[in-house]
C-alpha cells in the first residue's frame, strides 16, 4: 500500500482543529506563508481554505488580523493601532528621492526596465539606486524582455507589499495620495516627469533620518 493510499484511511481533522493548527503555523512564522506551505504542514485531507475563512472571520475586530500579502498570508496589528508599536529610531540610512521615484515608477510600471525608468523619470538612474533597493529587498529582477539586448525588468517583492501593508499591487495608493504623503510633487516637472533637472542621480542615496520617515 502507498502512502498516498495510507493517508486516505484516516479522516481529516474537524475544522475547529484544522483551524488551530494553521493559526498555530501563522504565530510560529516570521513571514508571510502560502496555502501550500500551510497545507504541507498539515494532516492529509485538511481545507486550508476554509480554515483560513475561519481564521479570519474569528479575528475581525481583534488586536491583530490575519491578512493577505502577495501570495502569502500573516497575522499583523489591526491598522488602528498601529500607533502602539511606533518607537523613535534613529537610522544612518534614508532612502533619497531618486530612490523613492524609482521605487515608485517600478511599483506602478512592473515589469519595468532601467531604460524605462530613466525615461519616465527624463534623468538616468544611477547603480547605486538600484543597488540599495535590492539591497532593502523591496525589488528584484524580474524576466527578461525578449528585445534586443534582453535587458533585465524590475519588480517590487513581497517584502515590499509587507512594509507597506498591501495584499497586491492592486493596493498601491492613487496619484493624490502619493501627493499627500509628498512622494510626488506638485510642481510642474520642468526637467523630467517626476520634476528632476538634473541628468544623473546622485550616488548618495543614504542620508542621517529616522527610518520611520523614510517616505514623507
Amino acid at each position: 500500500m502507498t502512502k498516498d493510499q495510507n493517508d486516505t484511511l484516516f479522516d481529516a481533522p474537524p475544522i475547529a482543529e484544522q483551524e488551530r493548527m494553521v493559526e498555530a503555523i501563522l504565530f510560529a512564522t516570521a513571514e508571510p506563508i502560502t496555502k501550500k506551505a500551510i497545507a504541507d504542514r498539515l494532516p492529509h485531507g485538511c481545507d486550508v481554505s476554509e480554515a483560513l475563512a475561519h481564521l479570519r472571520k474569528r479575528y475581525e475586530g481583534r488586536g491583530v488580523k490575519l491578512v493577505k500579502v502577495g501570495d502569502g498570508w500573516a497575522f499583523r496589528t489591526a491598522p488602528d493601532l498601529g500607533f502602539l508599536m511606533q518607537k523613535e529610531r534613529f537610522e544612518t540610512r534614508k532612502l533619497s528621492r531618486a530612490a523613492i521615484e524609482t521605487l515608485a515608477i517600478i511599483a506602478y510600471h512592473q515589469p519595468t526596465t532601467r531604460a524605462e525608468i530613466e525615461e519616465i523619470r527624463g534623468v538616468s538612474v544611477s547603480r547605486g539606486t538600484l543597488d540599495l533597493l535590492l539591497e532593502l529587498d523591496w525589488i528584484k529582477l524580474g524576466r527578461r524582455r525578449m528585445t534586443p539586448g534582453r535587458p533585465v525588468t524590475f519588480i517590487v517583492t513581497q517584502v515590499f507589499l509587507d512594509h507597506f501593508g498591501l495584499e497586491s499591487e492592486r493596493d498601491l495608493p492613487g496619484i493624490k495620495e502619493l501627493r499627500d504623503t509628498g512622494l510626488l510633487d506638485n510642481r510642474p516637472a520642468p526637467g523630467g516627469l517626476m520634476g528632476e533637472t538634473s541628468q544623473e542621480d546622485d550616488d548618495s542615496d543614504l542620508e542621517n533620518t529616522d527610518q520611520d520617515d523614510m517616505f514623507e
